[in-house]
C-alpha cells in the first residue's frame, strides 16, 4: 500500500480573491488562506492564532478556483508543500506554498450545486 509522503489538508478562508494569470498555455491561480488555531493561555482564556498560507493552483483546478473561490468563503484544500528559492538584491529568499490537488467549497450559495461544490 502506497502512502502520500507530501500531503497537506487545510480548512480556512481566503484573504483575497485569487489572482489568476496564464503561464505558457496553463492557468495559474494564487491566493492566501487563513487558518485558525484555538488554545487556552495560562490564564485559561481562549485565544485564537491565525496562520497565513500561500496557495497555488494550476490548469483545470486554477480555472475552478477562479470561478468558485472568493475572499472570506470557507474552503477545504488538499495539496502538497513546495518551497521555492529566489534571489533578490543578492539575498536568497524562500517561500513555502501549497499546490492544490483538490478543493471543496464549504460556504456555498443555493445557486451552486453539490457537483459544482466538489473540485
Amino acid at each position: 500500500m502506497g502512502t502520500l509522503e507530501n500531503s497537506v489538508q487545510l480548512i480556512g478562508r481566503p484573504g483575497n480573491d485569487p489572482e489568476v494569470r496564464t503561464v505558457g498555455n496553463r492557468k495559474l491561480a494564487r491566493f492566501s488562506l487563513a487558518t485558525n488555531d484555538h488554545y487556552y493561555n495560562d490564564n485559561h482564556e481562549l485565544e485564537t492564532s491565525t496562520s497565513w498560507h500561500n496557495i497555488v493552483a494550476w490548469g483545470k483546478i486554477a480555472e475552478s478556483v477562479e470561478k468558485h473561490v472568493k475572499k472570506g468563503k470557507k474552503i477545504a484544500i488538499e495539496g502538497r508543500l513546495r518551497t521555492r528559492v529566489y534571489e533578490k538584491d543578492g539575498k536568497k529568499n524562500y517561500i513555502t506554498e501549497i499546490t492544490v490537488n483538490e478543493f471543496l467549497l464549504i460556504d456555498y450559495t443555493s445557486e451552486e450545486t453539490e457537483t459544482d461544490n466538489k473540485q
